[in-house]
């Protein structure tokens, strides 16, 4: 007890170690980005200062509508597909036989990377793909804006589904059994079960996975690479493959940060309003 104090007076360099590498790993990048963003560089020559003339122009580049556009599609759909089916199939095949081997085709998927869902799928969804061939039609599904966007945003659905499943199947191993039961003993069940009872505990758990949701909505970008590169004519590009194809493709470093800075702000914005209405 006599050691308390001393101990209390230094648990700041207890957690300086942590503090200062995740600074190191986290922001000291956000911050170099942050300069860059107000800088003319190839990745060459040193750095030029421009002030916010890249973010002048970036505000007037129409690429930025089209991407901002494809971004909030992704959002939507990643925040209602995903979650909403892997609610479905979770309630369904919760408390049942042979629920848990009805979930396994559906959690096979994510093991996939968005790379891997760009090789499976874009033969099957090119214009002489399988796709086609087995429905008779003639549909350039990754040719035309939004149906590119919304063609790939059906796959991540697919790849999405299982790990949403299991979350859900976890929030609803988690419920109490009292309210259950004693709602069953009042006439409840089926829907009316589910909306009044089972739904209200579950939405500290559906916050959370609504917010993933939501931030991978937002920074999506390797199934997109994968499966377009943002093409044709950059007309399914979102906000993060429009700061890769700045930064990396056309090597304008200083132009590519500042749509990384632009998505930072946004992402983290989004972020904000959406857990200070989950706390209200």
């Amino acid at each position: 007890m006599r050691n308390a104090p001393i101990l209390g007076r230094f648990r700041g360099g207890y957690v300086a170690p942590a503090v200062l590498l995740v600074a190191g790993l986290l922001y000291a990048p956000f911050l170099w980005t942050a300069y860059l963003s107000l800088t003319a560089y190839d990745g060459l020559a040193d750095p030029e200062f421009v002030g916010l003339r890249n973010f002048t122009r970036l505000f007037d580049d129409p690429a930025l509508l089209t991407s901002t556009r494809n971004t909030l599609i992704w959002v939507v759909g990643t925040m209602v597909l995903p979650v909403g089916l892997g609610l479905l199939v979770a309630v369904l095949s919760y408390d049942i036989r042979g629920g848990a081997w009805f979930r396994v085709p559906f959690m096979l998927p994510y093991a996939l990377s968005g790379a891997g869902l760009g090789m499976v799928w874009s033969p099957i969804l090119s214009h002489d793909g399988i796709a086609n061939l087995l429905l008779g039609t003639d549909t350039a599904y990754m040719q035309e804006a939004p149906h590119n966007t919304i063609a790939m945003l059906l796959v991540w659905t697919w790849q999405q589904l299982g790990v949403n499943t299991l979350l859900f199947v976890v929030g609803l191993q988690s419920i109490p059994k009292a309210p259950i039961e004693a709602a069953r003993l009042d006439g409840a069940s089926g829907w009316s079960l589910f909306r009044h009872v089972i739904w209200p505990l579950m939405r500290p758990l559906t916050a959370v996975v609504v917010g993933l949701a939501l931030v991978a909505g937002l920074k999506t970008f390797d199934i997109v690479w994968a499966m377009t590169q943002g093409g044709p004519g950059r007309n399914s590009e979102t906000l993060a493959v429009m700061m890769y194809r700045e930064t990396f493709v056309a090597t304008k470093y200083g132009y590519g940060s500042a749509v990384a800075v632009l998505l930072t702000v946004v992402a983290g914005l989004a972020s904000w309003l959406y857990l200070r209405r989950q706390v209200r």
